[in-house]
């Protein structure tokens, strides 16, 4: 008798923890495949730390393939899924079209960025949700202060030297926290008089609308003590290259503009055909589809029942995504007779952390807030003990920075066209067909409009030094990049701005997402 067939889509927080849960209950009496763009698992909540430059990328990110032992990793990009037939269509990496079949389906796949009609915002701004975002941040603040070093016209370094970033969630809230610290050392390393300023914007009336009001104040205050121009009930009203347009009326000159503001469910949910919530798949509290016994959904992908709060929706965070991974898992194998019996999911908010940089942290675990040091040493140990791998790696890399100074340098590996922040895969940095791949600037190649497909996608050649089409070895997420954390176990936060009864986490839990680089296909808008 053949064994089962199970097939998870996305490696993100909830499709790691689901392939990891699955491989233990099923003993290889199963077929496990994990269908994700990427070869790793990149845990989100760390990545500001990647942009300031405290840890090497790649101590983020977690080998699929070394940490899930039983299960088959299928490298591509999930484009389709027919649920009669049982089959998920996807694309290799380099542009080839395969299908999987399965017994049992686990959706998986994540969210992708949220854009707001607001003009100028998609041309001039960028996300900072993948590998290639934070790496593109590092390199573009580094340039922005050697340039302003350097330069003649005081209202051009002033403008070089101004960041700003929309959204006070936690991904806004940490980027500017800890990227204001770098700035800081780079102008004193380069004798800049011009103090770098970061703004940070929000909608919302107070850093971190989505915690309690005591971390909320711990946070602002932090923020505010380092100089950094909070300004709440404040947003874009237009960007443009030379800064943005606010909607108090006053015009910012900057080269930098970071957009936090939220996430939506991958486009791929939809394109399932089956009744969504706000974009997500509905599921029962068994993380099952109605009528589609065989499939399952969890993490952002999925409108789970929240039992704690009847009537409503667990919010996109990836705490919840972390532990419906497992649920989903468990129950998956319940379905196949092969593990214990199916349980509906329920949580309890176990509390939450949010790094300022340095030994600034807010945080209440287990509901208690603290401040300061001790909520610094609590925010590094969750995340150290949350990590399903590289412990020792990271910790060595924060001992090193604190003792050492950091390094200042461009490497040059991500360039802006190849970031842009209307994108389904934030993952993987986009190369032109004829570019020359890395390179300090900020400008796509001048005979490149942006429209033609990458050469290692599908419908390009792949690149002549490229054997196969592989991404070139000098663009980040040329190793697959990662799915996104599956999030460690669970970052318990909520996120920026979501259209849901819960604010979007702005640390989502990611996983493939429908191309909209295949030939004939119109690249997803907004939805």
């Amino acid at each position: 008798m053949s064994r089962p067939s199970i097939v998870i889509v996305g490696a993100g927080f909830a499709g790691y923890r689901a392939a990891r849960t699955l491989a233990r209950l099923t003993r290889n009496r199963a077929d496990i495949t994990l269908l994700n763009p990427t070869d790793y698992f990149l845990y989100l909540p760390l990545l500001p730390q990647v942009s300031a430059g405290i840890l090497d990328a790649r101590r983020v990110t977690v080998s699929l393939p070394g940490t899930l032992r039983g299960v088959r990793l299928a490298l591509g990009e999930a484009d389709h899924v027919d649920l009669d037939e049982r089959t998920v269509h996807y694309a290799d990496p380099e542009g080839g079209v395969r299908t999987l079949s399965y017994d049992r389906l686990v959706l998986a796949v994540g969210s992708v960025n949220k854009l707001l009609p607001i003009p100028g915002v998609a041309e001039h701004a960028h996300g900072f949700r993948g590998l290639p975002e934070a790496l593109y941040l590092r390199d573009h603040v580094t340039r922005q202060v050697e340039l302003a070093a350097t330069g003649d016209d005081p209202e051009t370094r002033a403008a070089r030297c101004t960041f700003v970033v929309v959204g006070a969630g936690y991904t806004g809230t940490e980027v500017a926290a800890h990227m204001k610290m770098l700035t800081d050392r780079l102008a004193r390393r380069h004798g800049l008089r011009v103090r770098p300023r970061w703004i940070l914007l929000d909608v919302a009336p107070r850093v971190l609308p989505e915690l309690d009001e005591r971390l909320s104040r711990t946070a602002d205050r932090v923020l505010r003590t380092r100089r950094v121009d909070v300004r709440m009930e404040t947003s874009v009203k237009e960007a443009t290259h030379d800064g943005v347009l606010l909607t108090d009326g006053e015009f910012v000159e900057s080269r930098t503009l970071v957009w936090c503001v939220g996430v939506r469910p991958d486009p791929l949910v939809e394109a399932v055909g089956q009744p969504l919530e706000r974009g997500r798949l509905i599921v029962d509290p068994h993380l099952q589809v109605p009528g589609r016994t065989e499939v399952f959904a969890c993490g952002d992908a999925a409108a789970v029942p929240d039992l704690e709060r009847p009537g409503g929706f667990t919010p996109m965070t990836a705490q919840h995504a972390w532990r419906q991974g497992r649920v989903a898992g468990e129950n998956v194998a319940a379905s196949l007779g092969l593990g214990r019996r199916r349980r509906p999911y329920r949580h309890r908010d176990l509390g939450f952390v949010v790094d300022l940089g340095g030994v600034r942290a807010a945080a209440n675990p287990l509901g208690i807030p603290l401040a300061g040091p001790p909520a610094g040493a609590v925010t590094r140990g969750y995340h150290l003990a949350a990590m399903p791998g590289n412990r020792v790696r990271v910790a060595a890399d924060w001992l090193l920075d604190a003792v050492l100074p950091r390094q200042g340098v461009q490497l040059g590996l991500v360039r802006s066209w190849a970031v842009p922040l209307d994108t389904a895969s934030p993952e993987l940095p986009r190369v032109p067909s004829g570019a020359t791949t890395g390179g300090p600037g900020d400008e796509p190649p001048r005979n490149q409009p942006g429209g033609e497909p990458p050469r290692n996608q599908p419908g390009g050649e792949p690149p002549r030094n490229q054997p196969g089409g592989e991404p070139a070895r000098n663009q980040p997420g040329g190793e697959p990049a990662k799915n996104q954390p599956a999030r460690e176990p669970a970052r318990n936060q909520p996120a920026d701005h979501a259209e849901s009864d819960h604010p979007a986490p702005d640390h989502p839990a990611p996983g493939p997402v429908k191309r909209d680089d295949l030939p004939g296909r119109a690249a997803e808008g907004d939805s």
